[in-house]
Parts: C-alpha cells; sequence; structure tokens
C-alpha cells in the first residue's frame, strides 16, 4: 500500500550516529533517502562514501515528503528558520528524541504532521542489529495531527527503521523519562559512580589497573547479564558473597540522599531548568563542556584503561 514514505523522498538532516543509522535502514527497507548536511562536514563526506545522495541542509529539506530532523538537540532551533522555509507545506516531520519540540516552540509546515519515532538504542546498536536481522524497542508519539493519519506514519516510519516492539507514548513523557535516565543512570548517574569507586581504590594504595578491571571493565559482562535475565535473574547468577554484599551495601550507595537528588532532577527536567541551562551553555559555544570533557581525557582511569587493553592486546 502507497504512502508518504514509499511514494515520495525521505530526507535525513543531519547524518551523525542516528542519522547514519536511519538513513541506512530505510535505504534498506527500501525507500528514497537523501541526506541534509554541511557540505563540507565529516558527516556530508561520510554520507557520500556510503552512497547516499548527499545535499544541504535546505536543499536536502526541500527533496522531503518526509523529514526526519537528527540534528544535536543545541543546533535545531538556530538552523530552523532555513530548513522551515524549504519544506514543502505539506511536509511530515519525525523526531527522534523530543527535545525541541517540547522546549523550542518550533513552528511547523502548514499542513505537515509531526511525530515522534525514538528508538531506545545508540544509533550504532540500531544499525548493527538491523544488519542482524535484529529490532531494538522504540517509543511513538504524534506532535500534530493535520492528515488524520499521523499515527499510521510514525508506526511504518518505525517498522522500517528496525523498532519493535513500540510503546505509544507523549512528547512530554519520553523527553522527560529520556532525560532522566540519561542524568540518573545511564550517562551521569553511572559514570559518576564509576569514578568515585575507581578513586576511591586508588586513593587507598590498590593497583589502578585493578580498580580499572574491577569497577569499569567487567560492567559489560553484568550488563549483558542483567539483559538477558532481569535483575532477579542476575542475582540468582552471582556468588552469594556478592549478592550478599549487594543486598546489604548498595542501597547504602544509593540510599536517601541519591533517591532526594533523583527526585531533584526529575523536577529540574519537568520545569524546563535544564533545558534552559543547556541552552544557555550551548550559546557560550559550550566552553565548559569542553574543559570537562578535556579532564576526562586526562583522567587516570583512562591511562588505566590504555595499559589493560594494551596488556590484552600483547596476550591475545
Amino acid at each position: 500500500m502507497a504512502s508518504r514514505l514509499t511514494e515520495g523522498t525521505v530526507a535525513i538532516l543531519g547524518f551523525g550516529n542516528q542519522g547514519e543509522a536511519h538513513a541506512s535502514n530505510l535505504r534498506d527497507a527500501g525507500l528514497e533517502v537523501v541526506v541534509g548536511a554541511r557540505p563540507e562536514g565529516r558527516g556530508s563526506a561520510r554520507a557520500k562514501a556510503l552512497g547516499f545522495p548527499t545535499l544541504d541542509l535546505a536543499h536536502a529539506a526541500s527533496r522531503a515528503a518526509v523529514a526526519a530532523v537528527l540534528l544535536p538537540d543545541e543546533v535545531v532551533p538556530a538552523l530552523w528558520p532555513g530548513l522551515l522555509g524549504a519544506l514543502a507545506p505539506d511536509a511530515a516531520l519525525v523526531f527522534a528524541h523530543g527535545y525541541n519540540l517540547l522546549y523550542s516552540g518550533l513552528p511547523f509546515p502548514e499542513r505537515g504532521d509531526v511525530v515522534l519515532v525514538a528508538p531506545t538504542a545508540p544509533g550504532r546498536v540500531l544499525r548493527s542489529l538491523r544488519e542482524r536481522g535484529e529490532s531494538v524497542p522504540g517509543y511513538l508519539a504524534v506532535h500534530r495531527d493535520r492528515s488524520g493519519s499521523a499515527w499510521t506514519l510514525a508506526g511504518e516510519y518505525a517498522d522500517r527503521l528496525g523498532c519493535s516492539p513500540v510503546w505509544r507514548t507523549t512528547v512530554r513523557e519520553e523527553t522527560e523519562v529520556d532525560l532522566f535516565g540519561e542524568q540518573a543512570v545511564l550517562c551521569g548517574g553511572l559514570n559518576a559512580l564509576l569514578v568515585a569507586a575507581f578513586e576511591t581504590l586508588v586513593a587507598e594504595g590498590y593497583a589502578p589497573e585493578m580498580a580499572y578491571l574491577e569497577c569499569v571493565h567487567q560492567l559489560v559482562y553484568l550488563a549483558d547479564l542483567l539483559h538477558e535475565r532481569g535483575l532477579a535473574g542476575s542475582r540468582r547468577s552471582i556468588s552469594a558473597t556478592a549478592l550478599f554484599g549487594d543486598l546489604t551495601r548498595g542501597p547504602r550507595i544509593v540510599g536517601e540522599a541519591a533517591r532526594s537528588e533523583m527526585k531533584s532532577i526529575l523536577g529540574e527536567i519537568r520545569s524546563g531548568a535544564f533545558a534552559r541551562e543547556w541552552a544557555a551553555e550551548a550559546a557560550g559555544g559550550k566552553r565548559w563542556l569542553g574543559e570537562q570533557t578535556a579532564r576526562t581525557e586526562r583522567h587516570p582511569l583512562e591511562e588505566a584503561r590504555r595499559r589493560v587493553l594494551e596488556a590484552e592486546k600483547e596476550t591475545g
């Protein structure tokens, strides 16, 4: 059955981690795909190398029956006037994250649908699983339904992208839960925990390589176990000593103080305070962010990691 996806061109606006995965998966699913990227940027060069018709952002947008907005959150508001002027009045828009839909007040083409299709995995994982015939879960939401069939568009896009199963949600719920997960667990909470544990051991005189192996290196195995067997199943798969330490010491690390901070962080997300703070940092050239990233590169944990990897290569 013909649809906007199959009858027209899909423009992938932005060719970063998600953009490359979306473009590749949709092309493999038989759709006509063009890529919009900065002409002299790395994304443009990579898209051309992969055989995609590659145009500047506005030109690609002008070709779109459906445009997937996969640019970094912080650059979308400044680029939006040029993109909006290039889009057809009935062009449909797909966002992979609700951030700008919730916080930026973007105007849209007069007759165009706006939907959210959010894979629950980084782009490289989305792509590698699709190449193996597998999928990742995804979230679907409709921000604006001008045609009366926006949910159908979102579902078809998700299916061709490789998202299954999918959960219907709202833009607000997806955005707030995604930001909270990143800040409290997947990025902020986890990274802070790893660094604190590593520094605690090293400060007490333990070898940095052993601190790295115990507090960082083994995470991948535990994450796989948790994914395969769940929390209860993973606890059945560790030693009784580890289980006793888990249940008696874990709540001391993530106790009431941590839970209180999680609630505060969620409150900052829901109020828009985090978005305003991030907008100010981005407007200032992301100087503080760059300084912190550079500090991470110089951290002793990274040095220990390199030594462990070198030792693995020598013995492998």
